[in-house]
C-alpha cells in the first residue's frame, strides 16, 4: 500500500458522450466561442468608455473576468478530451483544474458579495457613497474578492497534494478537490482537509447572510421612494438574478458531490456537475449587458456605427 502513487487520473464522467462526440464537441465549441465573445465584449466596453470607470462597471469587470477564467479552466480540456480516446489528466493538471473550479465559483460569491455592498450604499447612503466607496477601498473589495477564495483554496490544494492516493478514477468531467480526497487510502489522515472544508463552507454561507442582510435593507429603503424604487430595479435585479442562479446552481452541484445518489443517469450527473459553467457565464453578460441602461446604449451605439 505504500509504494502506491497515483500520477494519472480517469475522468470516466466523458463516457456517456462516446455516441455523441462530434455533436457535442461543435455544440461546447460553439457555447465556448459564445460565452468568450459575451464577457470580453462586456469588458472592453467598461475599460475602453471612461464614464464606466465607476464602482459597479469595474466589479461588474470582474466578474466577468473571472466568468473567463473558470470557463478556461473547463472547456478547452473538456473539448480536447472529446477528440481524444484516453480521458486522462496528469496528477498536477488535476490538483490545478480543482483549484481553478472552486476559487473561480467562490469568487464568484464574494465579488456578488461586494456588488452587493456597492448597491446598499448607493441607495441606503447615497450622501456617503463617493466617500465610502473611494478608489482605495474599491480596489481593497476588488482585491479581497479575488484573493480570499485564491488563499484558501491554494491551503487546500497543498493539503490534498500531502495525500497517498490509492484510487485514480475521478467519476466527473473535470476535477473536484472534495473527489480527489475521498481518493485517499483508507489509512490516510484527512481531518486536516476536513476541517479547512468546514471553514470554507462557514466563510461563504457568511457572504451569504452579508448579501441577504443587505437585500433586507435595500427592499425596506426602496418602498419608500419611487425613485430608489427605479434605482433597484434598474441595478439591484440583474444582481439579484445572477445570485440566485448561482446559489441554485452551486447548491445542486454541492448536494450531488456530497450524496452521490447512483440512480440517475450519467448524462444528468455531468449537467448538474456543469451548471455552474454552462448558465453564469452566459446569462450574466447578457442580463447585465441589457438592463444597465449604459452598457446597452454604448453596445447599441457600436452596433449603429458598424453597421453605418
Amino acid at each position: 500500500m505504500d509504494n502506491i502513487s497515483v500520477r494519472i487520473f480517469t475522468l470516466s464522467g466523458i463516457n456517456e458522450t462516446i455516441n455523441y462526440r462530434l455533436t457535442i464537441f461543435s455544440l461546447t465549441f460553439l457555447y465556448y466561442c459564445l460565452i468568450l465573445f459575451l464577457n470580453i465584449a462586456l469588458i472592453m466596453v467598461i475599460i475602453f468608455d471612461e464614464n464606466m470607470h465607476q464602482p459597479m462597471y469595474i466589479l461588474l469587470c470582474s466578474f466577468c473576468i473571472n466568468g473567463l477564467y473558470g470557463t478556461t479552466g473547463f472547456y478547452p480540456k473538456f473539448l480536447l478530451d472529446l477528440l481524444s480516446s484516453s480521458h486522462e489528466i496528469s496528477y498536477e493538471g488535476c490538483l490545478l483544474q480543482a483549484f481553478i473550479m472552486y476559487s473561480f465559483a467562490c469568487c464568484d460569491l464574494s465579488i456578488l458579495a461586494v456588488m452587493a455592498y456597492d448597491r446598499y450604499l448607493a441607495i441606503c447612503r447615497p450622501l456617503h457613497y463617493r466617500s465610502l466607496m473611494n478608489k482605495k477601498r474599491l480596489s481593497l473589495l476588488v482585491c479581497f474578492s479575488w484573493l480570499t477564495p485564491f488563499c484558501i483554496f491554494s491551503v487546500s490544494i497543498i493539503l490534498t497534494s500531502t495525500l497517498k492516493l490509492c484510487h485514480s478514477k475521478i467519476p466527473k468531467l473535470f476535477c473536484v478537490n472534495w473527489i480527489i480526497v475521498k481518493l485517499a487510502c483508507p489509512d490516510t489522515d484527512t481531518i486536516a482537509n476536513e476541517i479547512i472544508s468546514q471553514l470554507t463552507i462557514f466563510i461563504y454561507v457568511s457572504h451569504g447572510f452579508f448579501i441577504f442582510w443587505t437585500y433586507m435593507h435595500l427592499i425596506r429603503m426602496c418602498v419608500k421612494s419611487k425613485d430608489d424604487r427605479v434605482k433597484f430595479m434598474q441595478t439591484c435585479v440583474p444582481h439579484l438574478v445572477s445570485l440566485i442562479t448561482f446559489l441554485v446552481v452551486i447548491v445542486f452541484d454541492l448536494m450531488y458531490m456530497r450524496f452521490s445518489p447512483t440512480n440517475i443517469s450519467q448524462s444528468l450527473q455531468n449537467f448538474i456537475a456543469l451548471e455552474f459553467l454552462i448558465i453564469p457565464p452566459v446569462m450574466n453578460p447578457l442580463i447585465y449587458g441589457f438592463k444597465l441602461t449604459k452598457i446597452r446604449n454604448k453596445v447599441l451605439s457600436l452596433v449603429y456605427v458598424d453597421r453605418k
